[in-house]
């Protein structure tokens, strides 16, 4: 193997596939990046066998060939050589030759025969999506991935196809995150459940344009591809919780206020609550107030917010990060946050924006 490649190039690739080497394993070869050169391109590859990318980048390929090097180690070096043009070649002695400017260096690789073969996708269903659109459904979503091993069904994102709009939904118990978004076309109606690792990943690689992506759906892989990228990973797999009937019907108070005059509100009395295991930050909703409240053996804080109430007055108190963390990827301005009664979950929704909602449970108050 031997070839030619800009070295920003080199490195950017480098960086994106390590995010799938194995971090603690057994089996060294899962901490490698695999090289392949062929047609003046170099295909770099990097999978733990549960996350798979690829990422292709031109070269002026003079010898075809592939090697796999250890990941860590040249992610670290090729982040060095950024602004030179590398040249890679592979020696008789199984070593590769990094040679760039008047220097170079020698990498040992690991043993190539056991690198794991990256499964191919064939006659999937799939769907196309813009990179902005899937971007802010990922990140919108998936803060509400339950964290825990007691149910691994929740540690995904649930993917619903359905109506030319692709639905995400997330939860762990204590809340729920759902959000829409248009798609292109798709090729049926289908389902899917996508670690939250994985979505973690596709999303720092996806950036807010209008490009279109691809999302490929095969018994348990999934496969996304962009440019000249790759990523694949295991789905969840099980029957995901009928997440409509923990959504609240029966309304009796809504209140509509501003997101960003609550959000620092409530930032303002987690300062204190902070210090309590539970968090907690009291809503007390009556005559178009909403009054804010959090205690500790520090202190105590005080909100007065304005909003417009429709219904009821009502006393509930909530996880002040649960809150936090859904009102800071909402968009608009105004937000509507309807209860049902103090011991009911509520559910937080942009106030123009249907495909949104939120749904936190609250927290139990004593007196």
């Amino acid at each position: 193997m031997k070839l030619i490649c800009e070295g920003l190039d080199l490195s950017d690739a480098v960086l994106k596939v390590s995010k799938a080497t194995a971090i603690k394993t057994t089996n060294p070869i899962l901490e490698g990046i695999k090289l392949k050169a062929e047609n003046d391109k170099l295909i770099l590859s990097a999978t733990d066998l549960e996350l798979s990318i690829e990422k292709v980048i031109n070269a002026d390929v003079k010898i075809e060939g592939e090697c796999v090097v250890p990941g860590r180690f040249f992610t670290d070096f090729t982040k060095k050589l950024s602004n030179e043009k590398i040249e890679l070649s592979l020696t008789d002695k199984d070593l590769l030759k990094v040679k760039y400017t008047d220097s170079e260096g020698f990498i040992q690789c690991l043993n190539n025969n056991e690198f794991p073969i990256i499964k191919n996708i064939d006659n999937p269903e799939s769907f196309k999506i813009t990179h902005k659109n899937f971007k802010d459904l990922i990140n919108k979503t998936i803060f509400s991935v339950a964290l825990d091993d007691s149910r691994p069904i929740l540690k995904g994102c649930l993917f619903e196809i359905h109506n030319n709009f692709v639905t995400a939904v997330a939860l762990d118990g204590y809340r729920l995150a759902k959000v829409s978004k248009e798609i292109l076309n798709s090729t049926a109606e289908f389902s899917f459940v996508i670690p939250a690792r994985s979505l973690a990943e596709i999303s720092k690689m996806l950036n807010d344009s209008d490009n279109t992506l691809t999302v490929n759906i095969q018994k348990n892989f999934l496969l996304v591809e962009f440019m000249d990228t790759k990523i694949m990973t295991r789905l969840i797999d099980g029957d995901f919780i009928n997440y409509n009937q923990v959504i609240p019907q029966n309304i009796s108070t809504t209140i509509k206020v501003n997101k960003n005059q609550l959000m620092n509100g409530i930032e303002r009395a987690s300062l204190l609550s902070r210090f309590d295991k539970n968090n907690l930050v009291k809503f007390d909703i009556k005559e178009n107030l909403l009054v804010l409240t959090s205690n500790s053996e520090l202190g105590n804080i005080k909100e007065n917010i304005t909003v417009a109430i429709d219904g009821k007055d009502i006393v509930i108190a909530f996880n002040a990060r649960y809150l936090i963390e859904s009102l800071r990827v909402i968009d608009e301005d105004f937000v509507k946050i309807n209860f049902t009664s103090s011991i009911a979950p509520c559910t937080i929704v942009p106030e123009n924006n249907k495909d949104t909602l939120y749904l936190i449970l609250p927290v139990r108050v004593v007196g």
